[in-house]
């Protein structure tokens, strides 16, 4: 990390707890955050520096590329007291080995929400109960990357152990930045018809199907929707929040949660915060959205 990396980090680190602080809030709650294996996180970095199909074909810089201790000081310069360690298979095979070295990372990174994954392959089922029993509090699941149906049959024990256990799923499912073969909102639907009480967090604000998935919070209770990208300059550009709803955003106040994507975000940290500002729903609306309803969530 250069010097003048760490100034500009060090820089908004000021911004962003200005931020909080001024909302009288002991820091922020982020549920859209990725660690994973180094070379697991290195290939998701190379794959976004190639413009791979699922960015739409979209410029993607890494703002946040570091080691994995500076990573982690950055979030803690900037007053994230809790954060997920978002991973995720897109092959069989791979989801049980991710959960291990999740443990792992939990047990060494005590504000890090213990996160796993899964995958509709046989013995999910297995692991998926094995990862409860370890003390997963969160886990992830990416319908485009894994290019699987949510509602698969491999899958459907696994969302009834999650849905008794009350461990909520950040699911990416809208067909942002680029649509999967089982993207959109009709497979997610399918699930929580068969699993009422699942509690989803529709990652992206389920971009760009946002109207579909708000739909969803407002059938389904437990359905919860985090801000990742959402909002901002960079996705305004492609896929814009429509004004229409927000005043169904603002009737979800107690199930809006705040997510970013860092590290691989491709602008600062500090602009996700400003974007939900700007949308000038309340401070009462961004204390729920950046801290209270996430503690209450994880019950921090």
């Amino acid at each position: 990390m250069t010097d003048a990396q760490t100034h500009d980090w060090a820089s908004e680190a000021v911004i962003v707890r200005r931020f909080w602080e001024r909302l009288g809030l002991p820091g922020l709650v982020d549920v859209h955050v990725h660690f994973m294996p180094e070379r697991v996180l290195r290939k998701v970095w190379s794959y976004f520096d190639s413009v791979g199909p699922l960015t739409g074909g979209v410029e993607w810089p890494i703002t946040y590329r570091a080691e994995e201790a500076e990573r982690l000081a950055v979030l803690r310069d900037f007053g994230v007291r809790a954060f997920t360690s978002m991973l995720y298979p897109h092959k069989e095979g791979m989801a049980d080995w991710l959960n291990t070295w999740a443990v792992d990372f939990a047990r060494r990174t005590p504000d890090c929400l213990h996160t796993s994954t899964l995958f509709p392959e046989p013995g999910a089922e297995a692991y998926v109960r094995e990862a409860i029993e370890s003390g997963a509090r969160v886990f992830k699941a990416h319908v485009q990357v894994g290019a699987y149906d949510p509602a698969d049959e491999l899958l459907d024990t696994a969302w009834g152990l999650l849905a008794e256990a009350g461990i909520p799923v950040v699911i990416h499912c809208g067909s942002g930045p680029a649509p999967g073969k089982y993207t959109g909102p009709e497979r997610v639907g399918r699930v929580l018809a068969r699993h009422p009480r699942l509690r989803l967090v529709v990652a992206h604000m389920g971009m760009p199907e946002y109207e579909d998935f708000l739909t969803l919070a407002e059938r389904y209770e437990e359905v919860r929707l985090d801000t990742t990208m959402a909002f901002t300059d960079f996705s305004n550009r492609f896929a814009p929040f429509p004004r229409r709803s927000l005043p169904r955003l603002s009737a979800l106040a107690d199930r809006i949660l705040l997510g970013s994507d860092f590290p691989n975000i491709p602008y600062s940290y500090v602009h996700q915060l400003e974007a939900l500002e700007r949308l000038e729903l309340g401070d009462a609306w961004l204390r729920g959205v950046c801290h209270d309803n996430g503690a209450r969530l994880f019950g921090l």
